[in-house]
């Protein structure tokens, strides 16, 4: 018999399930002649023993991970990558011979038929048992309970079968067989990684479909009691949402997360949030994010249990795993953003994962002095960068290469670092790593980029993920259109090598008092790329840069040094203004004020403002969205509420999204 399985493994292969150094060593050795004695017994071990008296097993099933080597070494070593090597040159040798005897020899034969790859849809529920234990199994079957989804790639003899899943990316090496499969994840959620994988691939083996949803319940039924709780804060308004009615959002919170929803419950948390800073009258409270939260957990429910639209996984999060553990990493540095929350000083830094096209993101934030002394004691972004996370610095983390061996991805793609003495992460110079990134992050052309988000769903049901909309976008050319004192922004026109424009926009903020100075000398010096989070506006494509990378290095405009008082380039005349985006405003302040007062508490004076609101938004022909606030302004005059909440929801939905495509 033959190990087929280790014939078909590539060096690449042999790197990601070992490491690179230990296949060079290993094909080192075997050419200074170091070859080991190779025995395959009748089940299809096979043994290497080598000169130096190590002796190394690989057992026919279970990949290396099942292989075992005298030499001591606590995983992989050379040995078991030497014996691979070792089996494959010897069975090359007489394929070899054969070939050439066979190219000598005349034949009228034509050739065989090239057989067609094995596929992970072949591997069975006993194989994955077999192999990973009944514990990955039930895991991996809550999950499917619950729902997910998957991008596929399909095997071919250049590329491997590869599943994308929302926590984790699944790679077989060898094909149809669960030994040799590779993932990111780590402990547990590796071994269920795997088994979701295969049961992606069983679901998209008809068609040889690219993105598949396995399994999820019913939609509507999991989130009637946040719809119900979701209408009594609208009906009673901020004031009107007491500590019960806090409490039994708190209880819905952890039942959502219990099924996996972790989408509504993101949201059901964010609106206790905004009530707990009301109650507290803190300046952080905000009307509109407060109506915006009860916008969006009816607008998940009605797009989850819509046949035929966004997969109820995706809307739902159902797909997300709580938090995966990942192995050795790497992280490419995309920036920073400093913010003020309050009384608290936020902070959000920016990573790239290349191997899975997600960017991750570290949050943390700190209590602002209330009277500083000095200008460290603000928490200014300069400040901040010389901080540490992890044993290393925030400035160094924003701007540079970061490998580490205790990192944790959670299902909103925030990133946590591990502390402690076996927890090692290195950060290494940026240099040109974002030429490196995969298409899906980084932008060569801003007309298909501008398509791509045109594409999308709308934010109501996105995926509540920390920085969906990061990209680093390839720079042809700068022009720096210079500073507006009356909106306090630099901006700036990039153009892509692919073609396409977007402006740039550094908005001026107390807590990064170097940002507008540092984006200037990056942007006179004909910057290479620019890291930032994308939007649409008006038909044009909007950056606010997080980085920026020039021939000297990344400069991350947040964290820059300064004191604000640097003469910046004076901008020209400001744009005139956009009676739509005008008319949208005011509706959405309208249903703002609404939410934040409640609609058991609306008088006639609101039902004036809503019939203003509709009128001006037929004025500037939107008409689709005028009807619905006529709809609110007729049911805030009856005493159905139920009647009053949905006419709410429903002007409230059309206009966010208006705003979004506007």
């Amino acid at each position: 018999m033959s190990r087929s399985d280790l014939l078909a493994l590539t060096a690449d292969a042999l790197a990601a399930l070992a490491n690179r150094g230990l296949v060079k060593r290993a094909a080192k050795d075997l050419d200074a002649g170091a070859v080991p004695v190779l025995d395959l017994a009748a089940d299809g071990a096979l043994t290497a023993a080598f000169p130096d008296g190590a002796t190394a097993v690989l057992p026919a099933t279970g990949g290396l991970d099942t292989a075992t080597c005298t030499c001591g070494a606590p995983g992989k070593c050379r040995h078991r990558v030497g014996a691979v090597l070792a089996y494959q040159r010897g069975a090359a040798a007489p394929a070899d011979a054969e070939a050439a005897q066979a190219d000598s020899a005349p034949t009228d034969t034509a050739p065989p038929e090239p057989q067609a790859l094995a596929t992970p849809a072949s591997i069975t529920d006993e194989q994955l048992r077999e192999a990973l234990g009944p514990h990955a199994i039930k895991a991996a079957e809550q999950t499917r309970r619950a729902g997910y989804t998957a991008r596929l790639v399909w095997p071919d003899p250049d590329r491997h079968a590869t599943a994308e899943l929302p926590a984790a990316t699944v790679k077989f090496l060898v094909p149809g067989d669960v030994g040799y499969a590779h993932t990111d994840a780590t402990g547990p959620a590796r071994a269920a990684a795997v088994v979701l994988a295969v049961w992606a691939f069983r679901e998209g083996e008809a068609d040889r479909s690219t993105t598949v949803s396995v399994g999820g319940t019913d939609p509507e039924g999991s989130l009637a009691e946040a719809l119900h709780l979701t209408e009594q804060v609208l009906l009673d308004g901020a004031d009107g949402a007491d500590a019960v009615l806090r409490a039994a959002l708190q209880r819905e919170s952890k039942a959502l997360t219990r099924r996996r929803a972790h989408w509504p419950a993101g949201a059901v948390n964010d609106l206790i949030d905004q009530l707990q800073r009301y109650e507290d009258r803190s300046a952080a409270y905000d009307p509109q994010r407060l109506a915006a939260l009860l916008t969006e957990i009816p607008a998940r429910a009605n797009a989850a249990g819509h046949p035929g639209g966004t997969p109820a996984a995706q809307v739902l999060g159902s797909e997300e795993a709580d938090a995966t553990p990942l192995t050795l990493v790497r992280l490419t540095g995309l920036g920073a953003r400093i913010g003020t929350d309050g009384d608290r000083r936020t902070l959000e830094l920016y990573f790239a994962q290349p191997e899975t096209g997600m960017v991750l993101a570290i949050q943390r934030d700190w209590p602002v002095p209330a009277d500083p002394k000095n200008a460290a004691e603000a928490l200014t972004g300069a400040e901040l960068a010389g901080r540490r996370l992890a044993g290393c610095k925030i400035g160094a983390l924003a701007g540079g290469n970061t490998v580490t061996e205790a990192a944790t991805r959670t299902a909103a793609r925030a990133l946590k670092l591990g502390t402690g003495r076996l927890a090692k992460t290195q950060v290494l110079p940026l240099g040109l790593a974002w030429n490196d990134l995969p298409a899906s992050l980084r932008a060569t052309d801003l007309d298909a980029l501008a398509a791509e988000l045109a594409d999308r769903p709308p934010s109501l049901i996105r995926p509540r993920v920390a920085a969906e909309s990061l990209r680093v976008i390839a720079v042809a050319s700068c022009e720096l259109l210079g500073y507006d004192p009356a909106s306090q922004r630099l901006e700036a026109i990039v153009t892509a090598p692919g073609g396409g424009t977007a402006r740039l926009r550094i908005e001026h903020r107390s807590a990064t008092p170097g940002a507008l100075e540092a984006a200037e000398r990056a942007l006179t010096g004909e910057p290479l790329a620019v890291a930032g989070h994308v939007r649409r506006h008006r038909g044009e494509l909007i950056v606010e840069p997080t980085a920026i990378l020039t021939a000297d290095g990344p400069v991350v405009p947040d964290l820059a040094p300064g004191d604000d008082s640097a003469e910046l380039a004076a901008g020209g005349d400001r744009p005139v203004g956009d009676p739509v985006s005008a008319a949208i405003e005011g509706a959405i302040t309208a249903c703002a004020d609404l939410a934040h007062q409640g609609l058991r508490r609306s008088r006639e004076p609101s039902r004036v403002r809503v019939e203003a609101v509709a009128a001006s938004l037929q004025r500037v022909g939107l008409q689709r969205a005028a009807t619905d606030f006529v709809q609110l302004s007729k049911a805030l005059g009856e005493d159905d509420q139920a009647a009053k909440c949905a006419a709410w929801t429903a002007a409230a939905v059309r206009i966010a999204v208006t705003a979004e495509l506007h």
